[in-house]
């Protein structure tokens, strides 16, 4: 069976999301994009990495900083477009890399909004990943050499900014339950757990799509 799902995986932080989305791409031989999105963006857009990666699922509101940052930016030169926000055009620069990116082929694609860019592709399963705070605490201390009060901070402050990217960028609301297909405590199976569980997911999905597909 040719795999033709994309995958797209929203996350707490903490709760080994991108490993996780990093191990079923690896899995099924396809691509996973994190960071590695925001390199293309900035090259296909034609704004500098630097302020693709400063506005990374960060919602700036700031009519000052995105006035200063605008001098900065080139690729986009629509009288409409011109008139946004940085903020806004670094968001749709990111829109459009994901959706080529989905058009290649099927891939894992972690945060960024992915899962509403992609809300039309009917060969896509939405994810999310969150894990208990005990777990994902012991996880950040450990990845950052914090402190426990210094990784429950960070982790409050990364799932503030995701959530209030997502829920500023799409018309869904970040970690509720329908927003997603699959909503996955990685805690209770582990990563290692959960990644069998998603694969078996997909393997399933595209079953079901192949027999739709069959039946018309």
């Amino acid at each position: 069976m040719c795999m033709n799902t994309i995958i797209t995986i929203g996350r707490q932080f903490g709760s080994a999301g991108r490993e996780i989305g990093e191990k079923v791409a690896e899995y099924f031989g396809i691509k996973c994009y994190d960071k590695e999105l925001l390199t293309r963006a900035a090259r296909e857009s034609g704004f500098c990495e630097e302020m693709i990666r400063n506005h990374d699922e960060r919602p700036t509101n700031s009519f000052l900083y995105n006035l200063v940052m605008d001098t900065y930016s080139f690729g986009y030169n629509a009288s409409s477009f011109v008139d946004m926000p940085i903020s806004h055009k670094v968001f749709l620069a990111q829109f459009d890399t994901i959706k080529k990116i989905a058009d290649e082929g099927p891939c894992v694609i972690v945060g960024r909004c992915a899962d509403y860019a992609l809300a039309d592709y009917k060969n896509c399963i939405n994810l999310f990943i969150f894990g208990d705070d005990d777990v994902k605490t012991k996880r950040i201390m450990a990845r950052y050499d914090l402190t426990e009060a210094k990784a429950k901070e960070m982790i409050t402050k990364k799932d503030k900014q995701r959530q209030s990217y997502y829920n500023y960028y799409s018309s869904k609301k970040w970690g509720r339950a329908d927003s997603y297909d699959l909503c996955i405590n990685s805690s209770i199976l582990g990563i290692e757990g959960t990644v069998k569980l998603i694969i078996q997911y997909v393997e399933d999905f595209e079953k079901k799509n192949n027999a739709d597909i069959m039946e018309k």
